[in-house]
């Protein structure tokens, strides 16, 4: 076990170590209440310690939706978020990734986001598409 993953508040709570309030689980996925939630929030997360989405493995990824959709669909908000941040500028505040269901019963409650579009060059766009595409693994 890495030395991060030794001292992850997640993975102590994955381990049993540390209380939480288990809602679901299986072999690669563990789904609990958020204990400090902007409503009454849920955590899916994968049980193997990765920090960043794109470090999880497709297998845990493959079972982590369906699980975040389980939950999303027991609690049944009428409107809600699916969040998943990567590092601190980003808002992650635990080293290990999570995806928040974060109900929004009101404008009060859950979560506050000002979208500020912006204005592209589709030139600009095009020749950024072009790169990411030259650098997605097949």
């Amino acid at each position: 076990m890495s030395a991060a993953a030794a001292n992850c508040i997640f993975c102590k709570i994955v381990k049993g170590t540390i209380p939480s309030f288990k809602l679901f689980e299986t072999e690669l996925t563990y789904a609990f209440l958020d204990v400090g939630p902007l409503s009454k929030g849920h955590l899916v997360i994968p049980k193997a310690h990765s920090q960043y989405f794109h470090e999880v493995s497709d297998e845990a990824l493959a079972d982590l939706l369906p699980v975040a959709k389980k939950v999303a669909k027991a609690i049944n908000p009428a409107q809600y978020n699916v969040l998943q941040n990567n590092g601190r500028l980003a808002n992650q505040a635990v080293d290990h990734v999570h995806f928040h269901i974060i109900p929004k019963p009101n404008e009060e409650e859950g979560l506050g986001i000002k979208w500020r579009p912006q204005t592209a060059d589709k030139e600009e766009l095009a020749a950024f598409a072009k790169e990411i595409v030259g650098r997605i693994e097949q």
